[in-house]
């Protein structure tokens, strides 16, 4: 027996619900604009509201909050009132030609606060690097190597000698550049020792004085005068104090001696 397919009615549409008028308070409350402000608006024409209720209140239709919404867009676009008239004036009624002259006014206000964020990160870098560092940030630019505790013994140890009271001095002017810019340098001094020691130059190689030399003159252009005898002492203070020793050897295995020995090569090839 044959049948006959069965047939999907078609889904009826739910009538839209009447718009139901609101008062000048809910549209306020709904937008997050004041009551004065509307009156404001009605009172110049720009937003009169379509009805009035028999006491004579406004009342606000459906199209008069289309127009207020895009009032409110463009009034956070801080376009002056009678800009908003003639753009509403312009075009009744075409919704889409609104948002995108909204859409064309965000985005040239986005590439102006863009360039303004670019402009103040600029100048918060400059103010940040030209003061001197937070003890946080020393922490954090030199890890283990900044230590407060070390501070402190260095100072107990050597803070009546002429070389601390120099390196206080200077440092006590040091800002954050300066500091990173310290920081490049010992690590370039470093470098310089490792790559010296990795390619089996000796200690007392050309390359490996070189090394220590520049490893003087940081110290001395960056903290204070550092003559050769003096860069000895250092130098033996890497390999008898451990926390120096596991500084360099934590970069590469024997490395404290091998500063200490071109150290003293360095020291001299320059007093012979």
């Amino acid at each position: 027996m044959d049948h006959e397919p069965l047939r999907k009615e078609p889904a009826t549409r739910r009538p839209a619900e009447p718009f139901e008028l609101l008062t000048v308070g809910q549209v306020a409350q709904r937008l997050g604009i004041s009551v004065r402000t509307l009156h404001h608006y009605d009172e110049i024409g720009l937003l009169t509201p379509s009805e009035r209720s028999p006491a004579g209140y406004r009342l606000y239709t459906e199209s008069d909050l289309g127009r207020l919404a895009n009032i409110v867009v463009y009034r956070r676009l801080e376009f002056g009132l009678e800009q908003i008239r003639a753009l509403l004036q312009a075009e009744p009624g075409d919704v889409e030609a609104h948002l995108r002259r909204q859409r064309e006014a965000v985005s040239t206000r986005l590439d102006e606060m863009h360039a303004l964020v670019g402009a103040i990160d600029s100048a918060l870098e400059s103010v940040m690097n030209d003061r001197p560092m937070t003890t946080a940030e020393m922490k954090e630019l030199f890890g283990d190597e900044f230590s407060e505790s070390y501070q402190a013994e260095a100072e107990q140890r050597w803070g009546e000698t002429d070389a601390w009271k120099q390196g206080q001095a200077r440092t006590s002017t040091y800002t954050k550049a300066d500091w990173e810019a310290i920081k490049a340098e010992q690590d370039a001094v470093n470098a310089a020792f490792i790559a010296a020691m990795e390619s089996g130059a000796a200690a007392d190689s050309e390359v490996a004085m070189d090394a220590a030399e520049a490893h003087r003159r940081h110290i001395e252009d960056r903290y204070y005068d550092l003559g050769h005898d003096f860069h000895r002492n250092l130098a033996a203070m890497y390999v008898a104090d451990p926390r120096f020793t596991v500084h360099y050897d934590a970069q590469r295995e024997g490395l404290a001696q091998y500063v200490h020995d071109a150290i003293n090569a360095n020291a001299d090839r320059h007093t012979s």
